[in-house]
């Protein structure tokens, strides 16, 4: 038996580089192998949180659809679905919710930084993690690919399937596994901090050349002049150029690094043109895809209806081990 795969991406913008070698490529090289069955979905309301403007989510829909397909993603194999289009990850999250001690959700990292930071909390923000443990459960999902951040998600999820589990006195859900490679767990954004659409310091390489030229330029680095040798190490241009390049180009970099009389505007200028030559198939199916709004909504009506198909075969059975009237 197939084990599954899930994961999504707010649509809260454009896949930014740091979503495309985290989440997006190591999902894909998941979800094209025969041995898993995968369910990928645009988490729109999720986006609701952070985003109130409903043309905007739904744009930012279509631009992450495209990215998924112009990375390869083969819907015939896989689902590609908008969350809202499935009504039964609510129900489910409200049968979570009330299996779940409050207090455990106040320790949540992401309510708490928004406490200290005292910014305005709504109730989506505190039960973030309940929604996102019934997208995972809804379809007893093992292997998650995610970011550092989504860890304790994670965790939090395991805990809720574990708990819900021993409470009804049968194993409903299995417990998931989040998913990621060290190397890309934390990609660096221009100014060095994690790469974020909050933060504004991503790299979007489905950019005009302009605009991506641009923000690569603008990848801070120390006061260092181009004679002085420099730390390969300790910089943000050479460890996004590391995770692209081929190693022999990584090792020539390397060594200008280290013997000195090498600018960073020239390593700037390799990563640019790095960016470009390794993602060219990939930007070019995009612009393509983008213009195609009407193929994009079949393929997401598609993937929502057999996700739909299941979801609610699922949670028939979740309503009958609650003694709840099943549908």
């Amino acid at each position: 038996m197939n084990k599954n795969m899930l994961t999504g991406i707010q649509s809260t913008g454009i896949p930014h580089l740091g979503n495309i070698l985290g989440v997006i490529i190591p999902s894909i090289n998941i979800a094209n192998n025969s041995k898993y069955s995968s369910y990928i979905f645009i988490a729109d309301l999720h986006s609701l949180i952070e985003m109130k403007n409903l043309e905007t989510i739904r744009n930012n829909t279509y631009q992450i659809t495209a990215a998924w397909l112009a990375f390869g993603l083969n819907t015939e194999k896989n689902l590609l679905y908008r969350q809202s289009d499935v009504s039964e990850v609510t129900e489910l999250a409200w049968y979570l919710n009330c299996f779940f001690p409050y207090q455990r959700l106040t320790l949540a990292h992401s309510f708490k930084k928004k406490m200290k930071n005292n910014e305005k909390i709504n109730v989506g923000v505190f039960s973030y993690p309940i929604l996102m443990a019934a997208d995972i459960l809804l379809y007893n999902a093992e292997i998650i690919p995610v970011g550092k951040d989504q860890l304790q998600h994670i965790e939090i999820a395991r805990y809720i399937a574990n708990r819900f589990n021993k409470k009804i006195g049968k194993k409903i859900f299995i417990l998931p596994k989040a998913f990621l490679k060290k190397e890309t767990m934390l990609i660096p954004g221009i100014d060095g901090k994690k790469m974020s659409k909050s933060k504004k310091n991503w790299i979007d390489i489905f950019s005009s050349d302009e605009i991506l030229k641009k923000q690569i330029m603008s990848i801070h680095t120390d006061n260092k002049s181009l004679n002085e040798k420099k730390n390969p190490d300790k910089n943000y241009i050479m460890y996004l150029y590391k995770l692209l390049a081929p190693i022999d180009r990584v090792e020539e970099m390397r060594k200008k690094y280290i013997m000195g009389g090498y600018g960073y505007l020239e390593a700037k200028i390799a990563l640019y043109e790095c960016i470009i030559k390794k993602f060219s198939v990939e930007r070019k199916n995009f612009f393509s895809l983008i213009k195609k709004k009407y193929l994009l909504d079949r393929i997401l009506d598609l993937g929502a209806k057999k996700a739909k198909n299941i979801a609610f075969k699922r949670l028939n059975n979740i309503r009958k081990i609650l003694k709840f009237n099943p549908s």
